[in-house]
């Protein structure tokens, strides 16, 4: 009989640190930005609490800001990097905050739609999701290639905040805005095999 612990995965979600367009409340998607140094400081009084679960592999965005924060958390491993988790397009909402948006139309009807519309020459949610989701599966597929079938694996994943949510309305109950999480937070998760399909069995927060 196989042990049910070799089809478990435990996934480490983790919102990169904070940057400055994260403390000014922008919109902050296609902008390579890096940590800032307020950013950082949070992230490593964060490690010393020893809140961020050991990993055996780790992934991450391709952005500047989730490297940073892989080598602060995990420094000893060398992050795969899934270019289908960088953040959403915000497209022309891009850098802008509400005090600067308040007064566009496109904003209003955005805001009306519950964040379902289009970000004007930006990216829908709904393609978002499922680009994220096809990391995911790239994901899974490198760590089948590393051939280590042995028990429960450990992997970290530091993202955006968008990846977040949108993985876990994906496969846990809930709505796409029940997920949002602060910088250098995130979520451990026990992913298993229901039916040849992957399901989240459990979730608590970081």
């Amino acid at each position: 009989m196989r042990n049910r612990s070799e089809n478990q995965m435990i996934l480490v979600l983790i919102r990169h640190g904070a940057t400055k367009s994260n403390r000014e409340h922008r919109y902050l998607g296609k902008t390579d930005e890096m940590l800032s140094a307020e950013g950082e400081k949070e992230l490593m009084e964060y490690r010393k609490t020893q809140c961020y679960p050991k990993v055996d592999y780790l992934f991450t965005s391709p952005m500047k800001r989730c490297i940073q924060t892989a080598e602060i958390l995990y420094p000893g491993l060398n992050p795969c990097k899934i270019v289908e988790w960088e953040e959403m397009d915000f497209g022309a909402f891009e850098g802008k905050n509400y005090m600067e948006l308040k007064g566009d139309d496109r904003y209003q009807e955005w805001i009306d739609s519950n964040g379902t519309l289009p970000f004007p020459e930006g990216e829908c949610r709904e393609d978002f999701c499922l680009r994220c989701d096809k990391g995911f599966q790239r994901m899974k597929k490198e760590i089948e290639q590393i051939g280590d079938t042995k028990g429960t694996k450990s992997v970290g994943a530091i993202v955006h905040g968008g990846t977040i949510m949108a993985l876990l309305s994906r496969y846990c109950d809930g709505d796409y805005f029940d997920y949002q999480v602060e910088n250098g937070k995130g979520y451990v998760c026990v992913v298993g095999n229901k039916n040849d399909q992957l399901e989240i069995t459990e979730l608590r927060k970081i």
